[in-house]
C-alpha cells in the first residue's frame, strides 16, 4: 500500500507539475507575442518620423536591421525597398492586408505565412506623409522557440521537483499508512484512526464477532465430537475422497495399533491388510463394504460408509467393531446346540430300545429289572440333564433373582451331608472346617456351586480318599476351597473344564452320571454374584477349586 500510496502521490505531482508548465509556457507564449509586437510597432513609428524629416532611402540602407524585415512601398504597391529581398524582383503589395488598412487608415497589421521568407511573419504598415507605405515585419515567436529558450530552466524545475515530490511521497505515504499498520484488528473500535475508517472499522468489529462466535461453536462441536467418539467402545475412522485419515477415536487407534499422528495419512499406509484397502474401494464405488479380520488373538468387524454431498463423494466413515465375543457366542451356541441335540438323544436311545425290547417279549422274566433299571436310570440321566440346562439358560439371561444371607460354613456343611451317602460308597472322608463368613447371595445357586463341587471331589477321588473344604475370610472377600485327593485333571484340559458338555474322561463321566454342565454351572454361578472360581490340580495328586466371593454386593 505504501508504494501505492508513492506512487500515486509522485504522479500527482508531475501531473500537476505538467499542468503548470503548459499553463506557464502558455502565458510566456502570450507574453512574448504581445511583447513582439508592441516592439515592432513602436519601431515602426521611430522609423517612419525618422523619414519624414530626410532622405528615406539613405536613412533605410543605413538601417538596415538583423532584427526586422523594412519594406519600402510606393502607394500604387510597387516595392521601392526591401531589405530581404531585392525590391525589382517582388510582386506587386498593394493587396497585401496590412498595405491596404495603411492606405485607408494610415496604418495596419496581419500575420501570415511568407513565401519570401518561409515562415509565419508578423507585418505592421504606416502611411507616410508623402503617401508611400512604410512595413515592418518580423518572425512571429511560436511555442517552440519558447520551449526551447526555456528548456535548461525547465528540465531544472522538473529534476528539482521529481526529486522533492518523491521525498515529499515518501514521507506522506508512510505518515498516512502508518496508523493503518498500527490498527489492532483484533479490537477494531479501540483504535484511533482516520474518521474516515470509522464505517470500515465498524464493519470489522461486526464481522470479528460474528468469526469469533463461528469458531466458538465449531470449536465446541469439535470437543462434543471428540468426547463423543473418545467414549465410543467402536473404532471410528472419517476419511477424505480419497482415502486419507482425517481423524480417528482412540478406539480406532488401538485396533489399528497407530496413534494420532496418523491423521493426514493415506488408511493403506496406517493399515496394510488388503481386506481393509478392498473394503474401502468397494464403499468408494457401491457405498457400503465390510469386512472381517483377526488381529492380536480378538475378530474385529470394519463397516465402510461412503459419504456424498450434492451428489459427489466427500469420504468414507470406517467403524470398527470388536466381536470377538459375539464370535465366540455363536461358535458355542453352535456347539452347544450339538451338544444339548447329542447328549439328549444318547439316553433317550437307551430308553428306547430297553423299552423295545420289553415290548417285543425277548426279554426273559429275570431280566426284566435290569432292564427297567435302565430305563429309570437313563430317564433320571435326562431329568438331570434338563435340569442342568434350565439352570443355565436362568443365568444366561441374568434376571434378577432374590438374594439374602447365606451363610457359607453352615451350608457347606449341610452339603457334604448330603453327600455323605456317595461319599461312604467310596470310602472318601468329607471333612468341613473354617468360620462362619456370610455373604449375600442366591442360597439355591450357591448350594448348587458347592454341590457340584463336591459332588465331583467324590466322583474322581480314588477309594478311600479324602474331600476337604475349608471356609475363611480374606480382607473384603469369602474364600470357601474344595480339595480332594483324586485322580486330577491333566494340564491340556484345565482350560476347558468350564466349557458345557466338555468331559476330561467321557466314560467315566458317563459311568458315574455326569452331563458336562456342572462346572460350566459353577462359573456362572460364582459369576452371577460377582466372584470368580479358580483351579488348582495336578495329574494323580488331586485336585482345588478355590471360589471367590464378596462380602459386600
Amino acid at each position: 500500500m505504501t508504494k501505492k500510496i508513492f506512487r500515486s502521490t509522485v504522479a500527482v505531482g508531475l501531473a500537476v507539475l505538467a499542468a503548470s508548465l503548459v499553463i506557464i509556457m502558455s502565458a510566456l507564449y502570450s507574453y512574448f507575442g504581445k511583447l513582439q509586437e508592441q516592439q515592432l510597432k513602436d519601431e515602426l513609428s521611430i522609423a517612419a518620423a525618422a523619414m519624414a524629416e530626410g532622405d528615406g532611402m539613405s536613412y533605410l540602407t543605413r538601417l538596415d536591421s538583423d532584427n526586422y524585415r523594412i519594406t519600402w512601398l510606393r502607394a500604387d504597391g510597387v516595392v521601392l525597398y526591401d531589405t530581404r529581398a531585392d525590391a525589382a524582383t517582388m510582386e506587386n503589395h498593394a493587396q497585401r492586408e496590412e498595405v491596404r488598412q495603411a492606405l485607408a487608415n494610415g496604418a495596419g497589421e496581419s500575420s501570415r505565412y511568407s513565401n519570401t521568407m518561409l515562415t509565419k511573419m508578423l507585418y505592421y504598415a504606416q502611411r507616410l506623409p508623402d503617401g508611400t507605405v512604410l512595413r515592418l515585419s518580423a518572425s512571429r515567436v511560436t511555442a517552440g522557440a519558447v520551449l526551447l529558450g526555456m528548456l535548461q530552466p525547465i528540465l531544472l524545475v522538473i529534476a528539482a521537483a521529481l526529486i522533492l515530490s518523491g521525498l515529499l511521497a515518501s514521507r506522506v505515504s508512510k505518515r498516512i499508512v502508518e496508523p493503518l499498520n498500527r490498527l489492532d484488528l483484533e479490537h477494531p473500535l479501540e483504535n484511533e484512526a482516520y474518521e474516515e475508517l470509522s464505517p470500515l472499522l465498524r464493519r470489522l468489529e461486526h464481522q470479528r464477532r460474528q468469526i469469533d462466535q463461528q469458531m466458538s461453536a465449531l470449536r465446541r462441536r469439535s470437543e462434543e465430537f471428540e468426547q463423543i467418539t473418545a467414549s465410543m467402545t467402536e473404532g471410528l475412522v472419517l476419511l477424505d475422497n480419497s482415502g486419507t485419515v482425517l481423524s480417528i477415536n482412540p478406539a480406532a487407534q488401538a485396533v489399528l495399533g497407530t496413534d494420532s499422528a496418523c491423521v493426514g495419512q493415506p488408511l493403506v499406509a496406517v493399515e496394510r491388510d488388503t481386506a481393509v484397502s478392498r473394503a474401502l474401494r468397494d464403499a468408494m464405488e457401491s457405498g457400503r463394504a465390510e469386512t472381517c479380520m483377526e488381529k492380536d488373538g480378538r475378530e474385529y468387524q470394519f463397516d465402510m460408509t461412503r459419504i456424498q454431498a450434492d451428489g459427489e463423494t466427500v469420504g468414507a466413515v470406517l467403524l470398527t467393531f470388536d466381536v470377538t465375543e459375539q464370535t465366540f457366542a455363536q461358535r458355542n451356541r453352535r456347539e452347544f446346540t450339538a451338544n444339548v441335540s447329542h447328549e439328549l438323544k444318547t439316553p433317550l436311545q437307551g430308553i428306547i430300545g430297553s423299552a423295545e425290547l420289553l415290548e417285543s417279549g425277548m426279554v426273559q422274566p429275570e431280566d426284566m429289572p435290569r432292564f427297567v433299571g435302565h430305563i429309570r436310570s437313563e430317564a433320571q440321566r435326562l431329568v438331570t440333564l434338563i435340569n442342568d440346562i434350565i439352570r443355565l439358560s436362568e443365568l444366561d439371561e441374568g434376571g434378577a433373582l432374590p438374594m439374602e444371607p447365606v451363610e457359607l460354613l453352615t451350608l457347606c456343611r449341610d452339603t457334604a451331608a448330603g453327600l455323605s451317602a456317595a461319599a461312604e460308597k467310596r470310602h472318601v472322608t468329607v471333612s468341613v472346617t473354617g468360620e462362619e463368613v456370610t455373604v449375600p447371595g442366591v442360597r439355591r445357586l450357591l448350594s448348587e456351586v458347592f454341590a457340584n463341587l463336591c459332588d465331583n471331589a467324590i466322583k474322581y477321588n480314588v477309594d478311600g480318599g479324602s474331600v476337604a473344604i475349608h471356609v475363611s475370610r480374606k480382607g473384603d472377600n469369602a474364600c470357601v476351597t474344595v480339595s480332594d485327593t483324586g485322580i486330577g485333571i491333566p494340564a491340556e484340559h484345565q482350560s476347558r473344564v468350564f466349557e458345557r458338555f466338555y468331559r476330561v474322561d467321557k466314560s467315566h463321566s458317563k459311568s458315574s452320571g455326569g452331563t458336562g454342565l456342572g462346572l460350566s454351572i459353577v462359573k456362572h454361578a460364582v459369576a452371577y454374584h460377582h466372584g470368580t472360581v479358580e483351579l488348582d490340580s495336578r495329574e494323580g495328586r488331586g485336585t482345588t477349586f478355590t471360589v471367590t466371593l464378596p462380602l459386600n454386593q
